[in-house]
């Protein structure tokens, strides 16, 4: 198992990402598992669960072997203390943010995050950053979901470990998949427009290289202002899907400016590797170790689907302060085998299924 330091991450972080790359999988599931089942310092949610368990979750060996915990059921993070979900071998009182995770729909999932699990987080997205061509010290401007949205944290990702002076126009997702939900539709067009303003408030002078926002938002604000599209210096798009008509569409409106992509599942907020065939085949890899995708069977979630199949989106959180197995993601996507990552990457992430009770809103 391979642990970071804060110093040592803080001084270069890309040794810290090779470490991470370098991390047997195997021997990270065994030290996170028995972390957060010891019997003095483990997860009080978790010791709370293992009597329930028809085996000893301290017998794990193998990241294959946690298919035995079954789906973790997120409903649990809408009700439980999100402290209880971290080992009690991180000093108490706990000192930090509970977060939203990514999800839109429903009453919001909590997880409380360590400084840890924040730098890790910080460091794959200043990894995205440097792979996918953005230079330091620019200014950016985030219209995404802030406050509670663990996506919010961006602002600090990027003014901290990139250099960046970072405007922030703030969305509300739920609020606009609530107006969808009811039918609403002329108040979800008077609320995009109400952020489209926002946005080209702070673009409209100039002084912005660089805009992060999900692709709807994008996609709406290169059709109504296709100049402010043009002037930027690139765009990083964090959202749950991105079709090849869309990419398509985003670069030829970014005039040769950079469209760096993210995939925004609950946990992960996984990179984009490769865009081949001009957007027809797009994909993604996980912030290994500490969180790992899997692509299973509709209604199996315990059968891989072969290679280059389509599935759903299995999710697995191996933080050493937070352990998730097998979340379930709304989404649909491509098993992406690749030797350029640790474990599968997904590709063409679609979601699961579309319904008034869930629909896609502006994220």
């Amino acid at each position: 198992m391979t642990a970071a330091t804060g110093t040592t991450a803080a001084t270069d972080p890309d040794a810290q990402i090779a470490r991470w790359l370098d991390t047997d999988l195997d021997a990270w599931t065994r030290a996170v598992v028995r972390r957060h089942f010891d019997p003095v310092s483990g997860s009080p949610y978790w010791l709370r669960q293992a009597p329930g368990l028809d085996f000893d979750p301290r017998d794990v060996t193998r990241y294959d072997q946690l298919a035995a915990f079954g789906p973790f059921p997120l409903d649990r993070l809408r009700t439980e203390d999100p402290a209880d979900l971290v080992p009690l071998s991180v000093p108490r009182p706990l000192v930090g943010r509970v977060w939203d995770t990514g999800g839109t729909t429903g009453t919001p999932c909590r997880a409380f995050y360590t400084p840890d699990m924040l730098r890790h987080r910080a460091l794959w997205r200043r990894w995205s950053f440097v792979r996918e061509g953005f230079a330091p010290g620019r200014t950016w401007l985030q219209a995404t979901p802030t406050g509670p949205h663990l996506i919010g944290n961006g602002v600090q990702e990027v003014s901290e470990l990139h250099a960046g002076q970072v405007y922030a126009v703030d969305m509300d997702p739920r609020w606009v998949k609530r107006l969808i939900r009811t039918g609403r539709l002329a108040e979800v067009g008077d609320y995009t427009a109400h952020l489209l303003e926002q946005i080209a408030d702070v673009l409209q002078p100039g002084r912005v290289h660089y805009l992060n926002t999900t692709p709807a938002l994008f996609q709406a604000l290169a059709r109504q202002r296709p100049d402010l599209v043009a002037a930027l210096d690139g765009v990083r798009l964090s959202g749950t899907q991105i079709s090849a008509d869309m990419y398509r569409a985003f670069t030829a409106a970014l005039h040769g400016g950079i469209c760096g992509l993210t995939y925004g599942n609950t946990f992960g907020n996984a990179a984009c590797l490769d865009v081949e065939r001009d957007g027809e085949l797009i994909s993604y890899v996980p912030n290994y170790p500490q969180v790992t995708m899997g692509v299973v069977e509709k209604g199996d979630p315990s059968t891989p689907v072969a290679p280059g199949a389509v599935g759903q989106v299995r999710l697995t959180v191996l933080h050493e302060d937070l352990f998730l197995p097998n979340i379930l993601e709304r989404d649909q996507a491509l098993r992406h085998p690749t030797d350029r990552w640790p474990t599968d990457g997904v590709a063409n992430v679609r979601p699961l299924q579309i319904a008034s009770s869930s629909p896609e809103g502006l994220y």
